[in-house]
């Protein structure tokens, strides 16, 4: 069983928790926390959804719902490395928006890692495959509708933030 904080509407904590699965009562917030990996040379890492879980088979960036008790960098460094294998130090995500929708707060990071594919450790039950994605093969695999719907709209919404934050790795 799992639970999360209760934040507001303004992403205040409010001391409640709420135990994942159970619907959320008017007013009440999750946090979730999603991390677009970038390696530098214009590709995102991306991993495929595994059988049994919603939206089965399709690719997304690594992200979940932060755990009671949990900050959103704690989660988000949690979920990339329970989901891919990455150990990354909470000061490398930089944070590129926060949103909100009915019930849910989200937090959007970037980091920038070179790993081999060879080298990432999927978990079985929640991913199945990896890959890095050129900008224009994510395009491709969002116009196949071979991205989860939700982070199709995200990476939309974010690919320019991402782009800057590539070329300011390029330069360095």
């Amino acid at each position: 069983m799992e639970f999360n904080d209760v934040y507001d509407a303004n992403g205040q904590r409010t001391g409640k928790v709420h135990r994942r699965g159970t619907p959320w009562k008017p007013g009440e917030y999750g946090l979730v926390v999603c991390v677009w990996v970038y390696d530098g040379n214009g590709k995102v890492l991306l991993t495929r959804r595994a059988k049994g879980k919603s939206f089965a088979g399709t690719w997304e960036n690594s992200g979940g719902a932060a755990q009671a008790g949990e900050t959103s960098l704690q989660a988000i460094r949690r979920e990339l490395f329970e989901e891919t294998g990455i150990a990354a130090e909470e000061s490398e995500f930089e944070l590129l928006c926060s949103d909100k929708d009915n019930h849910t707060l989200y937090d959007f990071y970037c980091l920038h890692r070179q790993v081999a594919i060879e080298d990432i450790k999927l978990l079985p039950g929640e991913t199945d495959d990896v890959q890095w994605a050129t900008f224009a093969q994510v395009h491709e695999l969002i116009r196949k509708k071979k991205i989860c719907y939700i982070i199709a709209g995200q990476f939309l919404r974010q690919e320019p933030m991402l782009k800057l934050k590539q070329i300011a790795q390029e330069r360095k």
